[in-house]
């Protein structure tokens, strides 16, 4: 069967659209509804392709020799020529090869009692608050210090001062690139350099080779040449995006899910309750692997990711010319003729009623590095904090979610604690 047109918004110069994305937080939703699932608009200038579904995302991800790498101008430029995430082929292999080491199983274990005695400092902490507290921006802190004290071994006033610019530089990400003074893409890229000049200090001094770094020292470039100060800071700016926000939206998303379904909280807290801690691994947590799914589900972490094909591509029996930029949206897996899908249930994903692949963290060779991070952060936080604290939601707040840079409460979760 031949395929067919690509369906198109007619867009000429896309200005419009551009402003349309910015501010309709129903951009792509609107366009599928009428549109499809697979269609073309124009933004910032560029022919843009926009696809959701698992048939579209399956044929992308299947063509992975016809596409590269691509990213929005902004996260181009904050990111760095040097990033991995700028780059295609063997030098995008060779540097996901050696930052990818700092997320191996066997990293993984190395960090988990750290991370649990970072969980119980928490769970401390939040029982000594005297007034209802903001658990999102803790989380974010939580997540955080994760990333740059156990990973990287950056010491706590290193943390913190990274941590300030680091979170200047993540809010302008997906932005207009404009660097107006004053603008929050021109701060970002004053924290960038700042970011920089700080991570490359520190692998002057042996001592801050702790941690994960120890790992990554010294790798090769795609040519077998050791990376340079410029190129490893890069790469651990990326790093540090890709093993912080999407666990900190991650954790966040997991709490509000629980807050607004108690009697999903109390089915999880049976299995908890019967669960060693500290964390034993490979323990079989099939209850709490289903919430996180769940969770997952209706609210991805990576709402999304390009790609951009060199040749003419078929995606959902849809012809895409060359040189397009193709969006991938990721949204929450609720079409279907299944009617409870609308609803949080994560028993779907043990009694065998939910059979969708779901890719809350991307997919293919560029699937988000901090994915198993996350996923392990999730785990020992619900067993540790949960077991030892009583959270309650304090009422009349904003729980709906901002998405950008990654879907996090409007309102910061605010809760009042006592011990369980």
């Amino acid at each position: 069967m031949p395929a067919a047109n690509l369906p198109t918004t007619g867009a000429l110069t896309g200005v419009f659209e551009t402003l349309a994305f910015f501010k309709d937080t129903s951009f792509a939703q609107r366009r599928f509804e009428r549109y499809g699932d697979v269609f073309e608009t124009c933004l910032l200038g560029q022919r843009t392709v926009l696809i959701r579904g698992e048939q579209a995302i399956s044929d992308l991800l299947s063509q992975s020799g016809s596409l590269q790498g691509w990213w929005p101008k902004s996260v181009r430029e904050l990111l760095g020529r040097h990033s991995l995430a700028n780059r295609n082929g063997a030098d995008h292999k060779a540097r996901r090869r050696v930052v990818g080491q700092l997320f191996s199983a066997s990293a993984l274990c190395r960090y988990t009692p750290a991370i649990e005695s970072q969980v119980q400092l928490l769970s401390n902490e939040l029982l000594n608050c005297a007034s209802p507290t903001p658990l999102a921006p803790r989380m974010r802190q939580f997540a955080f210090s994760v990333i740059a004290n156990i990973v990287l071994g950056l010491d706590d006033q290193n943390r913190d001062e990274l941590f300030l610019d680091f979170e200047i530089w993540t809010k302008a990400l997906f932005s207009l690139p404009i660097a107006i003074p004053g603008s929050s893409f021109a701060r970002a890229m004053l924290a960038r350099e700042r970011l920089l000049s700080r991570l490359k200090q520190l692998f002057s001094d042996d001592q801050y080779f702790c941690g994960g770094l120890d790992l990554i020292r010294g790798g090769l470039d795609e040519a077998g040449i050791p990376l340079d100060d410029d190129d490893l800071a890069e790469q651990l700016l990326l790093l540090l995006f890709a093993g912080y926000e999407t666990t900190a939206s991650s954790l966040n998303c997991f709490f509000r899910a629980l807050f607004l379904n108690p009697s999903s909280q109390k089915w999880l807290m049976e299995e908890l309750e019967a669960q060693p801690f500290p964390y034993v691994a490979n323990t079989p947590c099939p209850r709490l692997d289903a919430t996180v799914l769940e969770v997952m589900r209706l609210t991805p972490p990576v709402g999304g990711f390009f790609r951009k094909n060199n040749v003419p591509i078929v995606i959902d029996g849809i012809e895409i010319p060359a040189d397009r930029i193709i969006q991938v949206v990721l949204n929450s897996a609720m079409r279907s003729d299944q009617s409870d899908l609308s609803e949080f249930r994560p028993q779907r994903h043990m009694d065998g009623s939910f059979t969708q692949k779901l890719l809350p963290f991307g997919g293919g060779e560029r699937v988000c590095l901090g994915k198993s991070l996350a996923e392990l952060e999730i785990r020992l936080m619900t067993s540790g904090l949960l077991k030892n604290v009583q959270l309650q939601l304090e009422p009349n707040q904003d729980l709906s979610l901002q998405q950008i840079p990654s879907p996090t409460p409007r309102g910061g979760l605010l809760i009042s604690c006592t011990r369980e």
